[in-house]
């Protein structure tokens, strides 16, 4: 049996590194790495959930609360700054849990991730799903309801005007299996997706000042992603800081001020039509639904913002799903989940049996649970992740207040105190169904920790393999 606050030493993390670098393909440059952050902060947080924030949360006051959630992201941003300056390797919140909180709090994060990540997919599927079928109606063709829409939705189709039930979501599931089998293929393709080619660029000597700190020897190449320069402006979009602190080993890539292009862009979608509108005909494809309904002459705008969401969307999509992958590959490696979940493909070095797996969960959710619980299951996952990094700052302070840092969080331990409480306050605002569905949630991690996780630990003497 291991044991529950066992940490993983620097040295340690040093050394996979050096192993994962000769197992996982390291493509991403620069651009394509700033191309999934965008990808994610943007598409997911301004296309997805606006329309069921207004509708069903903030009312016409979206913009404030919009607002308030940057506020409690910027300082989780900067709790995962000083992480990822401590820690330079790829791993996101779990491997910082793992290395400063012990394995108890690293599993809690990691399983709470599939929330953020997998659950995150599937509802940004959803919604790819509402915009293909605008872009289907321009050509005389559509997806009938029952087969767009999940078995707990009835709704009137668009075109026949008729009154149906729902199945299972379909064009969800295509677009999950398509950027599941890209990524299959690689992460350079995935970035392509998302913009201009990569080109790899490998900088020495970042992870060596790691060693001289650690008293690790030998040489090694990678990357500090800064990520006290990343500044996240939508609740939901936030789940950019995590995609990028994943694959910091990738390239030190940096992201400014995307909130002053994206708050503009929500004021006036939001300006466009009242609220009641996003509570009926308007809750589907929001955007596009604004645009031609009311502002006349501008059909040739709803296309082409249709168009443009549908890619978007699809790189959210390849975000979430990558991060996932690439979270239970480091679980995976560290025993607490099984060896399937790191085998990698002998050609492609990506590991092609998890995403297969994620396949099934995500398509799973996308086909048969409605958008709007897949979406809150989404927020309070991320809300809980962000308030356990910024603990974890916190606690890291008191306990290990010589540990070298590239970047310090300010005002500790004023700065965590508030990301916790405001973050707090977005979970409390999302209802006691969220938080029951959150507690099952952790209750069935739970479970697996210690039916399976704690036995098999690696860190804590487990089999290897």
């Amino acid at each position: 049996m291991g044991n529950l606050w066992i940490k993983k030493p620097l040295d340690k993390l040093v050394n996979e590194a050096d192993e994962s670098e000769k197992s996982l393909k390291r493509t991403l440059g620069p651009w394509a790495l700033i191309a999934l952050g965008i990808g994610a902060i943007i598409g997911a947080g301004l296309f997805v959930r606006t329309a069921a924030a207004i509708a069903d949360r903030a009312g016409p006051s979206v913009t404030l609360a919009f607002i308030i959630a940057g506020i409690g992201c910027a300082f989780a941003g900067l709790c995962y700054a000083e992480f990822a300056s401590m820690i330079p390797i790829a791993g996101s919140a779990y491997t910082y849990a793992y290395a400063t909180m012990g394995e108890f709090v690293a599993w809690i994060i990691g399983w709470d991730l599939i929330l953020e990540y997998a659950i995150g997919a599937a509802c940004v599927a959803i919604a790819w799903s509402e915009y293909l079928n605008k872009l289907l109606e321009l050509f005389g063709m559509h997806v009938p309801y029952q087969w767009c829409h999940s078995p707990f939705e009835s709704g009137i189709d668009s075109v026949t005007k008729v009154m149906s039930q729902g199945v299972m979501n379909i064009p969800a599931v295509f677009i999950l299996l398509l950027l599941t089998l890209v990524l299959i293929r690689g992460t350079k393709e995935s970035a392509l997706v998302n913009g201009p080619r990569s080109r790899t660029r490998r900088r020495p000597g970042r992870l060596a000042r790691l060693r001289r700190h650690t008293g690790h020897p030998g040489r090694g190449r990678s990357g500090v992603l800064r990520l006290h320069r990343l500044r996240c402006g939508l609740d939901r979009g936030a789940g950019g800081q995590e995609p990028q602190a994943r694959h910091a080993d990738r390239h030190p890539g940096l992201a400014r001020d995307l909130h002053r292009a994206v708050h503009p862009v929500l004021a006036r979608a939001v300006g466009l039509a009242p609220v009641a509108d996003f509570r009926a005909q308007g809750r589907e494809a929001s955007v596009a639904y604004a645009i031609t309904t009311y502002m006349p002459g501008y059909g040739w705008l709803a296309n082409m913002v249709t168009v443009a969401i549908l890619a978007g969307f699809s790189s959210v999509i390849l975000v979430m799903l990558l991060g996932q992958s690439r979270v239970f590959y480091s679980m995976s490696r560290d025993g607490l989940v099984p060896g399937v979940f790191s085998d990698v493909h002998p050609k492609f070095r990506t590991p092609w049996k998890s995403n297969m797996i994620f396949f099934v969960v995500t398509g799973a959710f996308a086909a048969f649970i409605p958008g709007n619980i897949v979406g809150e299951m989404t927020s309070i996952g991320t809300l809980f992740a962000f308030m356990v990094v910024c603990a974890g700052i916190w606690i890291l302070r008191v306990k290990n207040p010589d540990q070298p840092r590239q970047f310090k969080t300010p005002l500790v331990p004023l700065v965590p105190i508030l990301g916790i409480l405001v973050c707090g306050a977005m979970i409390y605002g999302l209802g006691w169904t969220n938080w029951a569905r959150l507690g099952g949630w952790l209750l069935i991690g739970l479970v697996l920790y210690f039916g399976y996780g704690m036995k098999h630990s690696k860190l804590g003497g487990g089999p290897r393999r």
